[in-house]
């Protein structure tokens, strides 16, 4: 793939990933988290929408929270319902207590992993 390919994928998926962050009411913290631990300055570079190649693994974070956002908006009948749902505390597994931002948050792709999957579960299941 061509770097310029690159460049506009990773334009698309911030673009994306910024969106369902403002859904979502993400705080900054929050959003450095969800894309791996980046730095302050990385984060604020990334809002402006640049065209960028992202690692892989920041794809694949991205990734995991688009398909997160699919399947809320599958599940629920108001984008506000949907949105509101990522911050409710929650006891099933694997959240056990804690919201599933604050689960998301935690920092690790295993987190999203798993609540993408309990997600996928819930909506097909």
């Amino acid at each position: 793939m061509a770097l310029d390919d690159e460049k506009a994928k990773g334009h698309l998926a911030l673009k994306g990933f910024f969106g369902i962050c403002r859904e979502w009411g993400c705080t900054q913290e929050e959003m450095i988290q969800m894309l791996g631990g980046v730095s302050q300055s990385t984060l604020t570079k990334y809002q402006k929408l640049p065209h960028v190649k992202l690692s892989r693994d920041t794809l694949e974070r991205i990734s995991y929270i688009l398909g997160i956002y699919k399947s809320l908006r599958a599940m629920y009948p108001t984008d506000e319902r949907a949105n509101r749902r990522v911050r409710l505390e929650t006891s099933e597994p694997p959240f056990l207590g804690a919201s599933t931002l604050d689960f998301m948050a935690r920092g690790s792709l295993k987190h999203l992993a798993e609540t993408r999957r309990y997600f996928d579960a819930k909506r097909t299941g």
